[in-house]
């Protein structure tokens, strides 16, 4: 977050395009509380509930239904244990958290940040109008490259990040991100989460346990469907169109196709499933929580081997998952 209400206006647009991408494959045609379970019946039934429930923002339900039971106790016992990785806090950063935070949540804070970010827009406006399309259109070129370069990716994965970065890429060059009314309900929500989340020092980032990081993570992102509906992005109408087919069931294992729809664009995907004791899982992303597992409880490294670069942690989300996100997350440190 930085200190100007207009440039945490467009570090948050950024953060919207990255959350709406992830959030591509949620979708619930039942307005009735959800019953979870551990896995589904059917391969279907799995990745349906799972796109339900992170539709609803209901992300400790989602991995109660993601994860086999003993994998869920895994992940949960595993938010506790300390980082390796993990920096420590400097001064000024922990200061510029507190400072940034109480601007997000003093009394007023919408109108005084808004009458922060009206010259600043003009003036935005008036330097970048013309050029914020083509500086979209190299961040567009800037990610697919990231995309098509990451070793983290499956070759399906990276087809469908570059499907979705060409859609969205088109829509953010004709966004009115410059217009004051937008920004006015875009500061107002942006100030309302920030009271919700009540989150006061980096440290409290930190301290989270599983249940309270998943009910900060529903607040964000419950937030952040609000200001990209303000923009003319409809997370909902996305999931809404959201249709799961199984094209292939046999010796538990089975894929299936998921076809939505993204600003008027058809898209499609496909995931694999693996079946565990007569329930139906995400295969990726079951062995990517194991995974993250094994190295945090690995033993250090030799000292003969202490040059060695360290593998780079990312940021853990319901699709691409870690036990716990860097701790720049804006949405916390613990995942």
């Amino acid at each position: 977050m930085r200190r100007s209400s207009v440039y945490f206006a467009a570090a948050l647009g950024a953060l919207l395009l990255l959350a709406s991408a992830a959030a591509l494959f949620m979708t619930s045609h039942k307005s009735a509380p959800v019953v979870v379970t551990a896995g589904g019946e059917t391969p279907e039934a799995s990745v349906q509930q799972s796109l339900a429930l992170i539709k609803a923002g209901d992300f400790a339900d989602f991995w109660k239904h993601a994860l086999p039971p003993a994998d869920f106790d895994t992940l949960r016992a595993d938010w506790a244990r300390p980082r390796p990785d993990e920096q420590p806090i400097s001064p000024e950063d922990r200061a510029d958290f507190i400072k940034n935070v109480q601007q997000l949540t003093e009394p007023g804070a919408e109108n005084k940040l808004y009458a922060l970010a009206r010259p600043k827009l003009n003036q935005l406006e008036q330097q970048y109008h013309d050029q914020l399309p083509v500086m979209i259109g190299i961040g567009q070129a800037i990610a697919a490259t990231g995309v098509a370069q990451s070793k983290e990716l499956t070759n399906p994965q990276k087809q469908q990040a570059t499907e979705v970065i060409n859609v969205l890429a088109p829509w953010a060059q004709q966004v009115p991100w410059f217009d004051q009314a937008k920004a006015k309900q875009a500061i107002a929500v942006a100030v309302a989460t920030a009271r919700q989340l009540d989150l006061k020092t980096p440290e409290a980032l930190r301290s989270m346990n599983f249940d309270t990081a998943m009910q900060k993570y529903s607040t964000g992102f419950l937030g952040i469907k609000q200001v990209l509906s303000i923009y003319g992005l409809s997370i909902d109408d996305t999931l809404d169109s959201v249709r799961v087919t199984t094209l292939e069931n046999r010796n538990g294992h089975a894929r299936v196709r998921i076809d939505y729809t993204l600003l008027g664009k058809p898209l499609s995907t496909e995931s694999s499933l693996i079946e565990q004791d007569g329930r139906w899982y995400s295969d990726d992303m079951l062995q990517n929580v194991r995974d993250a597992h094994d190295r945090l409880v690995a033993p250090p490294a030799p000292a003969s081997s202490a040059q060695a670069p360290a593998a780079p942690a990312s940021a853990a989300t319901p699709l691409q998952t870690s036990t716990k996100p860097p701790a720049s997350n804006a949405a916390g440190t613990k995942h």
